[in-house]
């Protein structure tokens, strides 16, 4: 087996680290050429001494110093600031793992797409923001897109392209989050650590929030038009508490392929690190003997609001994906500040549909712009 080349941008969170727990082991199968981190520098530098990447490149130059005498006397070279960022992203590799939280993604993600044969993108708001663009240059330079969402990852397995004119509808399994039982009143109130106390996955802060708000899959829905094509019509969301069902495919025959596996994020992220092979992981396996039930219900869209938000964006057109998108991010910062409450989230993100209507973007520097207006106008 080749030995394949990768480079993780976000490699110091969830799925950054959970990416290194699996490459690791198997140094005769990946050699990691780049990392890259915010600003966790002891992560990056454990990382580093662990796996000996060809660069790193930490976006806080005040750690810059740090990072370079911790790793002096090794082979990584040490950059800083975003050009170090964007250059990490832009070496060749047979595989680029985006990992990095919110829409400072999105430019490191162009910088890799020609430079790379397989994007496995993991966050959400490049394709929310920017899907037409990332699909467009993916499409230029021959580049293939492996989602590492766990829904889209799902969906991807059981999508028979060949039969895209087959495909009734494609349906996004949802856990519901901490609050799936709870009254609005009580979701109003509920503090920050309650928000990102997930019954089922391990995440970070800001995605933990927006399972808890339902954002989530809300920015999912928008991902999954883009990533397969889908008009909206065509993506249903159903909650499904155990999160064993990932997603589902539905035919016109009335066939329905679904993608199982236990609540683990090193399973997708193994798919998209092997395809189109498959690899061993010590993952979570499901143990059918104790599986007693699966569940399903209807999303309440009155507890829930993201959801239809999500629909109303792509009715309305990219923009309003990109300003909800910017200013979803803007109430999670807040609440995970305590600076407003749960109850205020959706309120902000309703804003950012309505500062959308009537604008127009084409362009990188358009949506980015757009993106800033956005966090202005909430500001």
């Amino acid at each position: 087996m080749l030995i394949k080349t990768i480079s993780i941008l976000g490699s110091t969170g969830s799925i950054g680290t959970s990416t290194i727990d699996l490459i690791a082991p198997n140094p005769d199968q990946f050699k990691v050429r780049a990392l890259t981190a915010g600003k966790n520098a002891d992560l990056l530098i454990e990382q580093a001494l662990k796996i000996a990447p060809e660069f790193v490149a930490i976006q806080d130059e005040t750690q810059f110093e740090k990072v370079k005498s911790a790793l002096a006397g090794t082979q990584t070279k040490v950059g800083a600031g975003r050009t170090a960022i964007l250059e990490a992203a832009s070496m060749e590799t047979d595989l680029c793992m985006a990992a990095i939280v919110g829409i400072a993604g999105l430019e490191p993600v162009l910088k890799a797409i020609p430079n790379t044969k397989a994007l496995t993108i993991a966050n959400k708001e490049p394709l929310v923001a920017a899907g037409e663009l990332v699909l467009s240059e993916a499409k230029k330079y021959n580049t293939k897109i492996l989602p590492v969402d766990s829904e889209h990852n799902a969906i991807f397995q059981v999508f028979e392209k060949a039969n895209r004119a087959q495909i009734k509808k494609i349906i996004l399994t949802a856990s519901g989050g901490p609050f799936r039982t709870w009254t609005k009143d009580q979701m109003a109130t509920a503090t920050p650590e309650q928000a990102i106390a997930h019954p089922n996955w391990t995440m970070g802060a800001k995605i933990s929030v927006d399972s808890a708000s339902m954002m989530n899959k809300a920015l999912e829905v928008i991902e999954a038009h883009y990533l397969f094509d889908m008009p909206a019509n065509q993506i249903d969301v159903l909650i499904h508490p155990q999160s064993i069902i990932h997603s589902m495919v539905e035919y016109l025959d009335g066939s329905v392929l679904a993608q199982l596996g236990a609540p683990d994020m090193r399973t997708p992220i193994a798919y998209a690190l092997a395809y189109p092979d498959r690899m061993a992981t010590t993952g979570k396996t499901l143990d059918w003997k104790n599986l007693s039930k699966l569940e399903f219900e209807q999303p309440d869209t009155d507890q829930f609001p993201s959801i239809k938000l999500a629909y109303d964006a792509l009715a309305a057109g990219q923009s309003a994906c990109i300003s909800i998108n910017a200013a979803n991010e803007i109430a999670v910062e807040r609440f995970l500040k305590r600076e407003i409450t749960f109850g205020e989230i959706m309120p902000l993100v309703k804003k950012g549909l309505t500062f959308a209507t009537g604008k127009s973007v084409s362009t990188l520097e358009d949506i980015i712009a757009l993106d800033r207006e956005t966090r202005r106008s909430l500001a």
